[in-house]
């Protein structure tokens, strides 16, 4: 199996360009590139399934096991040629400061993919050698494929830093990539703004493309990722068996408002024999006649005059609400169900009002970071003390005197660090910040489904 993951020193050393720059030389080369990423992130999957025309997958080792991520790098790279995965911040980072917890680090050597190291080596010449080698000596179980220095103006710049890196690292260089404004990604305060908003992606990938292949070694990469197979005894044969559904359909919102999904969620729902019907809050006048309806996240608040003006469909959504059909919302979807929505400039749109409250932007970011909900009561997805396990990352607060359906708590070395509590429910409708996969609790899409109307 080929499969590489490309890792950073550190975050905003450029291994996004990077990664994008690699996935779509590999695809111009008319390979089957599988892309992943590691940790919860939604924007830059958004990205890579853009450039490669495959879903790109998440490997979270926070909310899966090790087994579930084999299975899922298995399952999607089964017809791939090539298998590329973007690491998460820098190589070393994740949950505290144990090097195997949620890092990309862990997540190179649970699947045997040999890490492309980035750094941003400008201004740097020998200290970049002492830079890779403290990488490769913190971990010897890692396999550093190879470097790539970013940030690099000129051929004897590079030169040198090659020259440095191979002599006392030991570690092959692949290339250099030359600082390109042309090629940076328009930002929004959750980060690299969602490809379904960005027109001319495709000239600017192809261009990044060229330019990759004139600076970087594509083909010593392919033969560095020539590794072996790993082996998953996680299946979902045996649950999707016993939960199969017939004659049954979810609704689920996507749009350019609400897009955040895990790509594993809606297929699970599909094995499990949901149609899938999606639909635009946006765009269409009502929700489509469905036994479940499902609304990730995504940015709301870009679009909430539109969100508001679409009365039928919100009133629509609201009836389905009062038939008990279940629905199930996270984060943005959390923001559409509340009463009523500020923008950043404080003007208020009404939104479903299913619950009670108001969704008002805020200048930092909320309860970021992983964290789990004890359910305080039955709700569609957990039964009373049932655990969930997600991440929250938001920009905005939802005021409201509705009570809680969960305690959240956030842990660290196995201490509890900070509890709050989160998530409404009423009735079949739950609405929470927390994102999860579903592979992480698999009872819970047996209580949704047992939630349905018979």
């Amino acid at each position: 199996m080929k499969k590489i993951l490309i890792a950073g020193t550190n975050s905003g050393v450029g291994k996004t360009t990077i990664s994008l720059g690699i996935m779509q030389a590999l695809t111009k080369r008319n390979m089957k590139v599988q892309p992943y990423k590691v940790g919860p992130d939604y924007i830059d999957p958004s990205y890579h399934t853009f450039i490669t025309g495959r879903n790109s997958r998440n490997l979270d080792s926070y909310m899966l096991d090790d087994e579930k991520l084999k299975y899922i790098l298995n399952e999607a790279s089964k017809d791939a040629d090539i298998s590329v995965i973007e690491g998460v911040m820098g190589l070393y980072d994740g949950l505290g400061i144990n090097l195997d917890s949620c890092t990309s680090s862990y997540a190179s050597k649970l699947l045997k993919a040999p890490v492309i190291l980035v750094i941003n080596a400008k201004a740097m010449a020998a200290s970049a050698a002492a830079m890779v080698l403290g990488y490769k000596m913190l971990d010897e179980n890692i396999k550093i494929g190879g470097v790539i220095v970013n940030n690099v103006k000129s051929k004897s710049h590079y030169e040198i830093l090659k020259e440095s890196i191979e002599t006392y690292a030991k570690v092959e260089v692949l290339g250099y990539f030359p600082p390109n404004k042309e090629f940076s990604l328009e930002s929004r305060h959750l980060g690299l703004v969602p490809s379904v908003e960005i027109d001319s992606l495709k000239v600017k990938f192809n261009n990044l493309a060229d330019e990759i292949e004139k600076y970087i070694d594509i083909g010593r990469i392919i033969e560095i990722s020539e590794t072996e197979n790993v082996e998953s005894e996680f299946t979902l044969d045996e649950f999707i068996e016993n939960n199969k559904v017939k004659d049954k359909s979810i609704a689920i919102a996507y749009d350019k408002a609400f897009n955040f999904y895990y790509r594993e969620n809606i297929e699970l729902l599909d094995k499990l024999g949901l149609k899938i019907k999606f639909f635009s809050p946006i765009k269409d006048k009502e929700v489509p006649e469905a036994d479940y309806i499902y609304i990730g996240g995504g940015f709301p608040e870009i679009f909430c005059e539109e969100l508001d003006k679409n009365e039928y469909m919100r009133n629509s959504i609201k009836k389905a609400h009062e038939r008990n059909i279940p629905i199930y919302a996270e984060c943005g979807g959390l923001m559409y169900l509340g009463e009523n929505m500020l923008d950043n400039e404080n003007k208020k749109y009404n939104m479903v009002g299913i619950f009670k409250g108001t969704s008002k932007m805020t200048s930092s970011l909320k309860r970021f970071g992983y964290c789990f909900g004890e359910a305080k009561e039955d709700t569609i997805l957990a039964k009373k003390n049932q655990i969930i396990k997600g991440h929250e990352f938001h920009h905005s607060i939802f005021e409201s005197n509705e009570p809680c359906a969960y305690i959240m708590r956030k842990e660290r070395a196995g201490k509890i660090i900070d509890e709050w509590e989160g998530g409404y429910s009423k009735n079949n409708t739950l609405a929470t910040y927390l994102h999860t996969h579903f592979y992480n609790n698999l009872e819970c899409i047996e209580n949704f489904l047992n939630r349905g109307i018979k």
